[in-house]
C-alpha cells in the first residue's frame, strides 16, 4: 500500500499539471481564436505571437514530468525505499502538482488577457505580455526545484555522503585542536 502511495504523490504531480496546462492552453487558445478572427475579419496577416502566448503554459507540465521521472527512476527506483518515504513522496507530488497547476491556469489567463490586449493594441507591448506571463512562470519553476530538493535519498547515495563528511568533519575537528593548542 505505502509504494502505491509513493507512486501516485509523483503521478499526481504530473496530472495535475497536465490539467492545469490544459486550462491554461485552452483559455489563452480561445482569447487566440477570437483575435485571429479579428484579424482575419480586417484583412490583416494572422499573427504567430498568439501561439507563443498559447503555448508558454505546457512547460508546467514538463515540469512535473521530470519531478516524476526523477523519482520514480533516478532516486526511488528500489521498491523498499519507495514505500519507506511513501508520504514525503505523496506530499512532495501533491504540493508540486497544485503548484503546476494553478501557475499554468494562471499563465493561461495571462496569456488571453495578453492575446486580446496585442489584438486590440495590434501588436503593441508583447515584451511586458510575455514578462508577466514569465513571473508566473516562475512560482511553477521554483516549487519544482524547491521541492526536488526535498525528495528523500537513496539509502546507497546517505551512506555515501557520511563516508566523505565524517572523515572531513575530523580532519576540521584536529586542525581546529591544533590551531588553539598553537595559539595557546
Amino acid at each position: 500500500m505505502e509504494l502505491f502511495i509513493g507512486q501516485l504523490g509523483l503521478g499526481l504531480a504530473l496530472g495535475l499539471a497536465a490539467l492545469g496546462s490544459a486550462l491554461g492552453i485552452g483559455a489563452a487558445g480561445r482569447a487566440a481564436a477570437g483575435a485571429w478572427a479579428k484579424e482575419a475579419k480586417a484583412g490583416r496577416q494572422l499573427s504567430f505571437t498568439y501561439i507563443i502566448l498559447t503555448g508558454m503554459p505546457l512547460s508546467q507540465t514538463i515540469y512535473a514530468f521530470l519531478l516524476m521521472l526523477i523519482g520514480l527512476k533516478i532516486r526511488m527506483y528500489d521498491p523498499e525505499v519507495l514505500a519507506a518515504n511513501a508520504g514525503a513522496l505523496f506530499g512532495i507530488g501533491l504540493a508540486v502538482g497544485l503548484a503546476e497547476l494553478f501557475s499554468a491556469w494562471m499563465q493561461g489567463l495571462i496569456g488571453a488577457s495578453a492575446c486580446r490586449s496585442l489584438s486590440e493594441s495590434e501588436g503593441e507591448g508583447f515584451v511586458f505580455l510575455v514578462i508577466a506571463m514569465g513571473i508566473v512562470e516562475t512560482v511553477g519553476l521554483l516549487s519544482f526545484v524547491f521541492l526536488l530538493f526535498m525528495m528523500p535519498e537513496m539509502p546507497e547515495a546517505a551512506e555515501t555522503v557520511k563516508d566523505v563528511v565524517e572523515p572531513a568533519g575530523e580532519a576540521v575537528s584536529m586542525l581546529y585542536h591544533n590551531v588553539s593548542a598553537l595559539l595557546c
